[in-house]
């Protein structure tokens, strides 16, 4: 009976309110790999990612009685983990100059076709881009960001962000042949 209860969401996230470790833990395991599958998107590695994860999910702990729960869990978790990300990318873009785009790494192979990829295999493309290039081109084509909001979100000009934006598209189509990517 008691395990019916921790799979309900609505439980596990009262639990949590009450900062019980069970409830936490029950929730982070729950939603680990859907944090690492966004943060994966807007690292350069997988132990950036998996560090985004978890600070994420202190943020999440931390802020959990200011969920609205009329709202869908993984959007609000989501929304989070690309706010840690990008919080990530300003930290280490003062460590660390922009790669040039004409520094981009060239595959010496080309996939027989764009529909045969799998995730990992796509998340190992956008990974061949410079990393602001790839995080535009992710807020924009994938999360629906604006022009305007990607920038207020990494503290460039607007833009800044169209340029990224076409660059990573440039970069792509010369990666891989148009008719596997089509714009």
């Amino acid at each position: 009976m008691e395990s019916r209860k921790e799979e309900n969401i609505e439980f596990i996230i009262q639990g949590c309110i009450r900062k019980k470790e069970k409830f936490q833990e029950i929730l982070y395991k729950r939603f680990f790999g859907y944090a690492l599958s966004v943060a994966l998107m807007y690292s350069r590695q997988r132990n950036e990612a998996l560090e985004v994860v978890n600070d994420s999910f202190v943020k999440v702990f931390s802020n959990i009685g200011k969920y609205d729960p009329t709202k869908p869990f993984r959007g609000w978790l989501r929304k989070i983990v690309i706010n840690t990300s990008i919080d990530n990318l300003r930290r280490s873009t003062k460590a660390h100059l922009h790669v040039e785009a004409e520094k981009c790494p060239i595959p010496d192979e080309t996939p027989n076709a764009i529909s045969h990829l799998a995730a990992q295999d796509i998340i190992e493309i956008l990974n061949l881009l410079p990393h602001y290039h790839k995080t535009v081109f992710c807020l924009f084509e994938i999360e629906g960001y604006s022009h305007d909001e990607i920038a207020e979100q990494l503290g460039i000009p607007t833009s800044s962000s169209r340029v990224y934006l076409t660059r990573a598209k440039q970069q792509l189509r010369e990666l891989f042949p148009v008719n596997y990517l089509q714009e």
